[in-house]
């Protein structure tokens, strides 16, 4: 999605790579709006990211101006030693779980044995993919003897459990799940899983755009549905007043 500033002469775009649709909508409109970016910019673009390799496309290969990814992703690439990554902004770290309809799921071998387990198509995933992969690997579970089935989101995780689709999705906890699940059917596999961070490329002292992309994140931040979301934690930069 791109959209062109006022300085249409200027063939600077500043590019932004979000894996979730509704963020990108809310980064378009407001950093095409944004005069720190018209000031800077001709054009803004924001990629939807789909899959892991689209991340190791645009993060690898440091075309990206701002990312909201993991930090695992920025270490694994090197991004901030090479194309000068920075962190700006933190959303929460979150528990990862098996989720489940009408009992709590057992973290056994025996009970897993052919259930159909919900997982993220999406190997990047800590919640959704690795977490619950290691744990079946470690109980000795592959799927050879239990039906994993993949989806795009977790949003999708949780609409196949509802509809019977699966018995068992891997997922985190959102406060709005209360209303369609129940926290007693939730077995915990991991606390403590890495959140979602917002990164800038600094490879110069660009101070007014920094405190304008932070202002940016925060408004997003703000504004969005989701409580996960709705958490976020300015770092390396301004203050809340700037």
């Amino acid at each position: 999605m791109t959209c062109e500033t006022t300085l249409q002469n200027n063939l600077d775009i500043f590019s932004v790579y979000v894996t979730d649709g509704s963020i990108a909508n809310m980064a378009l409109e407001r950093l095409c709006e944004n005069k720190i970016i018209k000031r800077q910019f001709g054009q803004v673009r924001v990629i939807v990211g789909q899959s892991d390799y689209d991340t190791f496309r645009y993060i690898n290969h440091g075309v990206v101006d701002l990312a909201l990814i993991k930090r695992n992703v920025v270490d694994a690439f090197g991004a901030d030693q090479i194309y000068g990554l920075t962190l700006i902004a933190s959303h929460p770290n979150y528990s990862a779980f098996f989720i489940s309809q009408r009992e709590k799921p057992l973290l056994e071998k025996e009970y897993l044995l052919g259930k159909r387990i919900g997982l993220l198509d999406y190997p990047s995933s800590r919640s959704g993919h690795i977490v619950p992969k290691t744990i079946l690997q470690n109980l000795g579970l592959t799927e050879n003897n239990v039906d994993i089935v993949y989806f795009n989101s977790h949003k999708d995780l949780r609409r196949a459990l509802l509809a019977g689709e699966v018995d068992i999705i891997s997922s985190y906890w959102a406060q709005d799940d209360e209303q369609i699940l129940s926290k007693n059917y939730a077995t915990p596999l991991l606390q403590d899983v890495s959140g979602m961070q917002w990164f800038l490329k600094m490879q110069t002292q660009n101070t007014d755009l920094l405190c304008a992309m932070q202002s940016v994140v925060k408004d997003i931040a703000n504004s969005h549905s989701r409580p996960y979301y709705k958490t976020l934690v300015l770092v390396n930069g301004c203050s809340d007043d700037e």
